[in-house]
């Protein structure tokens, strides 16, 4: 198990790998930054890191060289140009009874964690805020025409999404449910349906995950100081041991699962007892996963 970060993030989140510059993005939710960084041999080197808002939950990048970065942020979707230019994006369709608007998530909730179907389609979802009773969390999908619908609704907290090489099932969790679930996922419309359960956690709460090219699912389970790997039936293969106990996501990068951590809400006794709570890890793992997809969407004329 590498170190490869020399900062320690308040609530590291959303490893991917950029299939346009090979560099590795990542965001601190708690901190509102985006962050891109070159990997070589054990150090992550931060190239930039921009102000997005504050919170941001993830981060995709824009089919197109040189077209930024498209982000779930505060309660909405935006794109992150390179010059760190921060504009809204995406509008809810008409018929979601309210008119159009930029403010996607509903009342005492805000965006989290989010990835790119195999078509292009930015999908993530929306976390409730303390004190926010009801489940009014949702998933949301922002389609390359820069409209936006709401796809999966009663969430606590949304967290890790991934496919399968097909695209014909979407794993997802709902940390408060403390799920892996999976759904039939239609390629061709961005529509889930079937929702079953894959796998429960009675000593974490599962967060991000990944599907590597095997088929299997990781998933970063907070506290519990692990990321474990199911088949795509629900089945435990293995679980691979961290200094950290709140691991956030996971993605793979060669044949190196990289996890971001958390040291957010641990105590100065718990921070003793794990120092590199936040840092970012690397293992070896040996099995590859895909590069992140990009958004296929249109850029246009923004705000």
């Amino acid at each position: 198990m590498d170190v490869i970060s020399t900062k320690a993030y308040q609530l590291g989140e959303c490893p991917r790998i950029d299939p346009r510059t090979g560099e590795l993005l990542w965001v601190d939710v708690a901190a509102g930054r985006l962050y891109r960084g070159g990997w070589h041999g054990a150090t992550l080197t931060v190239t930039a890191d921009y102000q997005v808002g504050a919170h941001i939950g993830a981060v995709a990048p824009v089919a197109g060289d040189g077209a930024g970065w498209v982000v779930a942020a505060d309660r909405g979707f935006a794109h992150v140009a390179a010059d760190g230019t921060v504009r809204p994006l995406g509008r809810t369709r008409p018929g979601d009874n309210a008119p159009p608007t930029d403010v996607i998530t509903a009342p005492g909730t805000r965006m989290n964690d989010g990835v790119c179907d195999p078509a292009g389609r930015f999908l993530a979802g929306s976390r409730i805020l303390p004190g926010t009773a009801a489940r009014s969390g949702a998933l949301h999908r922002l389609d390359p025409d820069r409209t936006v619908s709401t796809i999966i609704t009663g969430v606590g907290c949304s967290n890790g999404i991934g496919w399968n090489a097909e695209g014909t099932a979407m794993y997802y969790i709902d940390s408060l449910a403390r799920r892996l679930d999976v759904f039939d996922y239609d390629p061709a419309t961005g529509a889930a349906t079937g929702r079953r359960e894959l796998a429960s956690f009675d000593d974490g709460s599962p967060d991000g995950l990944c599907v590597d090219d095997e088929g299997c699912v990781w998933v970063a389970v907070w506290d519990a100081w692990c990321v474990r790997r199911f088949t795509a039936t629900g089945r435990l293969l293995t679980s691979v041991r961290l200094p950290a106990p709140r691991p956030t996501a996971v993605c793979l990068v060669g044949t190196a699962l990289v996890v971001t951590t958390a040291w957010a809400g641990l105590d100065p006794a718990a921070l003793a007892e794990a120092p590199l709570s936040g840092r970012i890890f690397a293992v070896d793992v040996d099995v590859t996963g895909p590069v992140a997809t990009a958004w296929a969407g249109d850029l246009g004329e923004l705000p």
